[in-house]
């Protein structure tokens, strides 16, 4: 694995998977039958939570990998490994995808090991639980946002010189952009942001044959809300408000990303899918 230490530094957020208990479901829930035969993925966030259950099934399907995250070293090591098992090639890189520059290094490492950039996800992000508006420092909302949205604008601009006709960019939108959510503000203002960065970047990509789309999941057992992303009572009833009564599972949201990066969605672009346990919204 790679490091590069732009800004990494160890908070409670995204935090790691090899401590939750009960453990998050990442494996590929069927066969592969090489849908992705001989693309080259990125996935930011692909250390842990929906993002590792991407990675895997991206490598199921005959992906290779590119696994960007910030500092949880033990879970991307992990991640790689899973990939690997696979039958893929699978590289991992450390760092800050809030600086451009690690955006830029980032897509340079893996056009030199990997040859091509076929599918880009953009799903690393972070949330911080506060119940007033008062409460978000001006610290906070530049970090959210700049995890969040701008690290998409930077791996996007840094990966579009190498996305050819057929390539696919998947973003990471949230529930929280449909039905808001009165303690994650930031947050959700920054999935908003995503929503309409996907809706606009197919609106500029399309007439070069790539196609940009989204996910919206609900709520889902990753790291990021037990490690801080969720105030305890919030946490003690996760996903119960949902029409199914349970949070999801990560290898349930994985799939969705499946179908935007291969053919099956060949006519699709500009979307937002959502795995969400039932819950109904407009978009």
């Amino acid at each position: 694995m790679s490091e590069m230490t732009d800004m990494i530094h160890e908070d409670p957020l995204p935090g790691h998977e090899s401590r939750l208990e009960p453990q998050p479901e990442w494996e590929p829930r069927y066969p592969g039958s090489g849908r992705l035969a001989g693309k080259v993925a990125i996935v930011t966030g692909g250390d842990s939570g929906i993002g590792r259950a991407v990675a895997a099934l991206y490598a199921r399907e005959g992906a290779d990998v590119a696994i960007l995250y910030l500092c949880e070293h033990d879970d991307a090591k992990k991640t790689v490994e899973i990939v690997e098992s696979e039958g893929a090639r699978a590289i991992a890189i450390a760092g800050d995808l809030g600086s451009k520059a690690f955006c830029g290094r980032a897509v340079d490492q893996v056009m030199k090991e990997l040859g091509s950039i076929d599918i880009l996800v953009n799903n690393a992000g972070e949330q911080h639980p506060d119940e007033d508006i008062t409460d978000i420092s001006e610290e906070q909302l530049r970090r959210t946002f700049q995890t969040n949205i701008f690290s998409m604008f930077f791996l996007t601009q840094a990966a579009r010189p190498h996305l050819r006709r057929g390539a696919a960019v998947i973003n990471c939108t949230s529930v929280t952009m449909y039905q808001g959510s009165g303690e994650l503000l930031d947050y959700s203002s920054t999935k908003g942001a995503i929503t309409a960065f996907t809706r606009s970047l197919s609106e500029s990509l399309i007439g070069d044959g790539i196609r940009a789309n989204a996910v919206a999941p609900g709520p889902i057992w990753t790291p990021l809300n037990p490690c801080g992303g969720a105030s305890p009572e919030k946490l003690e009833h996760f996903g119960e408000s949902t029409p199914m009564g349970r949070p999801g599972q990560p290898n349930e949201v994985a799939p969705s990303f499946l179908f935007l990066a291969c053919d099956d969605a060949s006519y699709m672009s500009g979307q937002v899918l959502h795995p969400n346990g039932g819950t109904i919204v407009n978009g």
